[in-house]
């Protein structure tokens, strides 16, 4: 199964929100300024959508596990960032049936072949690939149904801004990669989850038509309006009022007929026509 239409999108997930999946990665610079000739994965986080529970994939831990201090991490990184993909791809291994929700993963710059290419250039060689059509970019859907201009370029902060307000813990691209150069590995780890949660509390607030946006125009004010907690309670209000009037129709049909056969039986039978000569 596909999901390309918002529609659908919105539908599947509320409807099974248990097939969902949200995921995020971090990473060195997307730029040529890097040791080698792809960027450094640094941490990956899931979320599952139905439970909201986060499995983390990120260098700090990974190194603590293998006993390598911070200030030996940038030596040993190969190793590390292995390990990183590795139990990464075991967690893919048994969900790839399952959507996978992401913000502009698309290429081998940035996205899901990043992350294979990445750990096939380190000697993985059991990649558990998400089939491109089990991959659903949330910014494509968002664009979809709110239209292009939902939010002002960088669309992730601003989008942030108008929904609360940028997490304390979201750092840009630029900072990302300042952080990598300090050996700031939480930090970058704790700028993923933030990510990872806003888009959690996006799809939920769209479900709820409570997302704000910066688009303008009367469809976009009528898909507010009928997600709205109030056009719900007035649909089961209509609801309700529709059965309690089927209810005293047939209530009602049951009195006419009790009294017909009331009248008949107090006639001695069924009255026949009288025929004129």
């Amino acid at each position: 199964m596909t999901i390309s239409s918002s529609k659908e999108f919105f539908s599947q997930v509320r409807k099974n929100p248990e097939n969902f999946y949200i995921v995020h990665y971090s990473c060195q610079s997307l730029n040529d300024d890097n040791e080698g000739l792809s960027p450094r994965i640094t941490s990956i986080g899931v979320t599952h959508f139905a439970t909201e529970q986060t499995v983390s994939f990120s260098t700090h831990a990974i190194a603590e596990e293998m006993g390598i201090s911070r200030e030996d991490v940038q030596g040993g990184f190969d190793n590390v960032e292995e390990k990183l993909l590795k139990d990464f791809y075991g967690f893919v291994r048994d969900r790839r049936d399952k959507f996978w929700i992401h913000w502009n993963m698309r290429n081998l710059t940035y996205g899901f072949e990043h992350l294979e290419h990445r750990y096939l250039a380190l000697g993985g060689t059991d990649a558990a690939v998400i089939p491109v059509e089990r991959r659903i970019n949330l910014n494509d859907m968002l664009a979809r149904r709110y239209g292009s201009d939902y939010a002002d370029h960088p669309k992730m902060r601003n989008l942030m801004d108008l929904n609360g307000g940028v997490h304390r813990h979201f750092l840009t691209g630029a900072e990302e990669l300042q952080a990598f150069k300090n050996n700031e590995f939480i930090r970058m780890h704790n700028s993923t989850l933030c990510k990872l949660g806003f888009f959690n509390s996006v799809i939920r607030k769209a479900l709820a038509g409570k997302l704000k946006t910066a688009s303008r125009g009367f469809g976009i004010m009528l898909d507010r309006i009928f997600e709205s907690r109030w056009a719900k309670f007035v649909g089961l209000m209509s609801s309700v009022i529709a059965l309690v009037a089927v209810g005293w129709s047939l209530g009602s049909w049951g009195v006419h007929l009790y009294q017909g056969e009331n009248s008949k039986a107090e006639g001695g039978g069924e009255v026949l026509p009288m025929i004129q000569e």
